[in-house]
C-alpha cells in the first residue's frame, strides 16, 4: 500500500468509528509525513530560487558602500598621501595600502555576517523543529566573497589615491 491509500483507509476507519455519515464533515484530520515533506520542498525551492538574487544584490550594494567609504577615506587623507609620496612612497605602496584597507573592511563585514548567520542557525535549531546546520564550505565561500568584494571595491579608490600628484595633494584643503 502507498501512503496516500493508507491515509484514505485510515480516514474511512476513523469516520466509521466516530459514526460520521457520508455527507458529514470530518471532525478530525489525517496528516502524513509526505504532506509535510512537500511543504518543506516548496519552501526550499522558493529559498534556493530567491537567495542567489538576494545575495547578488547584497554583494553589489556592499561593494558600492565599501567603495564610497574608501573614496571618502582617500579624500580625507589627501594631504597624508601627498606627504607619503613626497617622502618617496611609490604608487604601488599607496595602491596596496588602500586595497588592504578596503579588503580588511570587507573581511570584517564577512566575518560579522558569518557570526550573525551562525547565531540565527543556532536560534532556529533551538526554537523550531526545522533542520539547521552550518557547513564549513559555505563559511569559507562567504569569507572569500567578502575578500573579493573588498578587492574589487577598493581598486578604483586605490588607483585614484595612487595617481595623486604629491604637490597638488599637499596643497589640498
Amino acid at each position: 500500500l502507498l501512503v496516500p491509500d493508507l491515509a484514505a483507509d485510515m480516514e474511512g476507519v476513523l469516520r466509521a468509528h466516530r459514526g460520521l455519515r457520508p455527507g458529514e464533515a470530518s471532525d478530525f484530520a489525517v496528516d502524513t509525513a509526505e504532506e509535510r515533506i512537500s511543504i518543506w520542498d516548496t519552501i526550499s525551492r522558493v529559498l534556493f530560487t530567491a537567495l542567489p538574487a538576494l545575495v547578488t544584490i547584497s554583494l553589489v550594494v556592499g561593494s558600492i558602500v565599501i567603495m564610497n567609504i574608501m573614496l571618502v577615506s582617500v579624500m580625507e587623507r589627501t594631504r597624508e598621501i601627498g606627504v607619503r609620496k613626497a617622502l618617496g612612497a611609490r604608487r604601488r605602496d599607496i595602491l596596496l595600502q588602500v586595497l588592504v584597507e578596503a579588503t580588511t573592511l570587507s573581511i570584517v563585514g564577512a566575518v560579522g555576517g558569518v557570526a550573525l548567520g551562525a547565531g540565527i542557525v543556532t536560534l532556529v535549531a533551538a526554537v523550531t523543529p526545522l533542520p539547521s546546520a552550518i557547513r564549513p564550505l559555505w563559511v569559507f565561500v562567504g569569507v572569500v566573497l567578502g575578500l573579493l568584494v573588498g578587492i574589487s571595491a577598493g581598486v578604483y579608490p586605490a588607483l585614484k589615491a595612487s595617481a595623486m600628484n604629491p604637490v597638488d595633494a599637499l596643497r589640498y584643503e
